[in-house]
């Protein structure tokens, strides 16, 4: 006659988690390896549109900021946004600074508007947006024009 084996210890209802853990810290290796690819530049074109210009309050000072391709600053300083007259200009981006921040320290409500030259550059128009920003200035827009 067969007997069976006397087993010592009963039948283990528990799990092993030792696999899933080893599956979970290559996956956490997989996605720290890739999220600095992940976040680089893409290059886009951006579709051409017409805005819709924004009202303005007619109280504001508004002050309009043209960057040169060649690097120069001016700036028009008045109750509209006036993109052909000059009131003061500045050759490096210290001065500008130094300037409009005078302006800005003078009336708080200043609104300061950006146009730049096609060819100015990226970062031209970033390095003036954040002069402005140290300068106190806290309304910022950005002046285009329509497609043709």
């Amino acid at each position: 006659m067969l007997t069976r084996p006397q087993r010592k210890h009963g039948p283990k209802a528990e799990m092993n988690v030792v696999p899933y853990i080893d599956v979970m810290l290559v996956l956490l290796v997989i996605f720290m390896v890739t999220a600095p690819m992940l976040t680089q530049g893409v290059k886009i074109e951006l579709p051409k549109v017409a805005a819709e210009a924004l009202a303005t309050d007619t109280r504001q000072q508004i002050l309009t900021l043209s960057v040169k391709a060649d690097g120069g600053y001016y700036w028009n300083l008045g109750g509209e946004l006036d993109t052909q007259h000059q009131t003061d200009s500045a050759v490096s981006l210290d001065e500008m600074g130094a300037k409009i921040s005078q302006v800005v320290a003078a009336r708080s409500d200043t609104q300061v508007y950006i146009r730049a030259d096609d060819n100015a550059g990226y970062g031209r128009v970033v390095a003036a947006m954040a002069v402005l920003q140290k300068g106190g200035v806290s309304n910022l827009g950005l002046v285009t024009e329509a497609p043709q």
